[in-house]
């Protein structure tokens, strides 16, 4: 009985740490400058261990700034940047993270992001990227070549997808388990 209930408990403690989500800036729209994306933002809620994904054509770039460089659309010395079309940002740690398109008017025009990532740690999603060497510990980037062509596919897959279903599908194995056990 004992063994049961703490594997149960060890399959739960598990499945609650499995929350962290890649989110695709502006879903099925992407990183462009006719996506809204502080209306994008609003009903999401930023973890530690999230995972930020800019998908975007060759007219755009993005790069992770300070407070005042995002306010004021300014482009130049930025924290990380790039411009492959197709760029992760791991959210390590709690507090405000800022964004901007590299083109100074695409920013002016609303092509920035300003997220707020909560301190509660989630395990960092499978694959997720990892630390460059040299660079900066508290920022994770990755790029992978992209062939964004600002008519993005309808489906866009999300591994918070995958994650529910998991932890739906552990809770009902471990609820089956008690319930057998216990008659």
């Amino acid at each position: 009985m004992t063994i049961l209930v703490v594997a149960v408990l060890a399959i739960l403690g598990y499945a609650s740490m499995c929350r962290a989500t890649t989110y695709t800036v502006g879903d099925t729209s992407g990183w462009d400058i006719a996506t809204d994306v502080d209306s994008w933002a609003q009903d999401k809620h930023f973890v530690v261990g999230d995972v930020l994904s800019f998908q975007y054509s060759s007219s755009h770039s993005v790069a992770e700034v300070n407070r005042d460089k995002y306010e004021g659309c300014n482009t130049t010395n930025v924290l990380q940047p790039s411009s492959n079309g197709n760029t992760t940002f791991a959210l390590t740690k709690p507090g405000d993270r800022y964004f901007i398109c590299g083109k100074q008017l695409h920013c002016y025009a609303g092509m920035k992001l300003h997220v707020v990532v909560e301190g509660k740690a989630a395990e960092a999603p499978a694959g997720a990227p990892q630390a460059e060497s040299g660079g900066d510990s508290t920022t994770t980037t990755t790029t992978i070549p992209s062939s964004k062509n600002n008519n993005p596919s309808p489906i866009v897959r999300n591994s918070s997808t995958f994650v529910r279903v998991g932890f739906k599908l552990i809770v009902f194995v471990a609820f089956t388990c008690l319930m057998s056990w216990i008659m």
